[in-house]
């Protein structure tokens, strides 16, 4: 999960490893509105280090609210060859605790805690002769940070950007992506909405992905390298309609959390064959559940109605981290968690199944 990232200070350059055990500190210094519901947040580092990431890859971001701590996982916007600041586009979601408090209070001069960047979804080191960027809602963040890379660097190439909304004023980057698609040979551009609303004036298609639409659109797309992210729904069909369409699962990358609703991801409910279980208590919602002894305690969770957060629900992004009191569980998780925090009796819920029975600090 690590990756070397460059830091500058003044006229010193060295080299900085950024992983899991690496917290950083983000200042803000820039709001923008991206549409009526989406903003994109810009951040510098307070030492004056340049970034280094990946396009395609997230940060964790840490936010107080209340007595509460919370963390989200949101995909990096800006683009990686622009290394003075670093940019996540939000979007708004209803109840959603942490987006809404971003988009009220996050100004510039706010200092907030991040871990990052991480994430593997991200283009082969070696390029990619023929790609599809194909996004929905604020999924759109990931690959916009690829597309605003290829312009940056200015390399002609084949690239399809395809990009789904619920209507034209809710697709994010619209007019930035226009100016991409007229700037670099071979990047075709796709805007798919479902529906015109009040633009009486959209000249382009609507609707949803299908795999007439885009055996239309996209003529060659078992050729191709296959980006795609977006709401889990939207991400299933699209994973479904290029499988149809002769895309070979080697070919075929999916972010691992559910970008557009990120603080309401599902957590998936594991079939179970165990009659096995174990009493779990959440000691500060007062309720005790069964969880199977090969069902995660997430998955548990969810199922009885105990709200946890998550996002990717593959022990990979951390939102889900809760303090165990008293227990132990079987743990595989893909790098959400620091061994000093496994040390200090956290762990991750999502990827988690008990031992014995449990007492969580949730």
């Amino acid at each position: 999960m690590a990756t070397d990232a460059l830091v500058a200070t003044g006229e010193t350059v060295e080299r900085l490893s950024w992983d899991r055990e690496v917290d950083c500190e983000l200042d803000c210094v820039d709001v923008r509105a991206e549409t009526h519901d989406v903003k994109t947040f810009t951040f510098v580092s307070p030492a004056g280090k340049h970034f280094a990431f990946g396009a395609g890859q997230f940060f964790t971001i840490e936010v107080s609210i209340g007595m509460e701590r919370h963390s989200r996982c949101y995909s990096i916007s800006s683009s990686p060859m622009r290394r003075d600041a670093v940019s996540i586009t939000v979007k708004r979601v209803a109840g959603g605790v942490v987006s809404n408090w971003l988009h009220d209070n996050l100004a510039p001069g706010t200092r907030m805690k991040a871990v990052g960047p991480l994430g593997q979804f991200t283009l082969p080191a070696s390029r990619v002769p023929k790609l599809l960027l194909l996004s929905a809602g604020s999924g759109i963040t990931p690959v916009m940070s690829m597309a605003r890379e290829m312009a940056d660097r200015g390399e002609p190439g084949d690239v399809v950007f395809l990009h789904a909304g619920r209507t034209p004023k809710d697709l994010i980057f619209r007019e930035e992506l226009g100016l991409i698609a007229g700037q670099l040979d071979g990047f075709r551009l796709h805007f798919l909405p479902e529906d015109v609303a009040n633009e009486r004036g959209w000249h382009g298609l609507t609707g949803r992905i299908s795999t007439e639409y885009l055996s239309l659109a996209v003529p060659d797309i078992a050729e191709r390298r296959v980006m795609c992210c977006g709401p889990a729904p939207f991400m299933a069909e699209a994973r479904r309609i290029a499988a149809a369409l002769g895309v070979p699962a080697a070919n075929y990358l999916e972010e691992s959390f559910d970008a557009a609703v990120i603080e309401e991801a599902p957590a998936p409910i594991a079939e179970t064959v165990s009659d096995k279980t174990f009493s779990v208590t959440f000691s500060k919602q007062s309720r005790t559940i069964d969880v199977l002894a090969d069902q995660t305690v997430l998955a548990a969770a969810r199922k009885a109605g105990v709200k946890l957060p998550s996002s990717c629900a593959n022990g990979l992004c951390g939102t889900c981290k809760s303090k165990l009191t008293s227990g132990s569980v079987d743990m595989t998780h893909g790098g959400g968690i620091r061994q000093r925090e496994i040390d200090a009796g956290f762990f991750l819920p999502c990827c988690s199944k008990p031992l014995s029975d449990m007492v969580i600090e949730r």
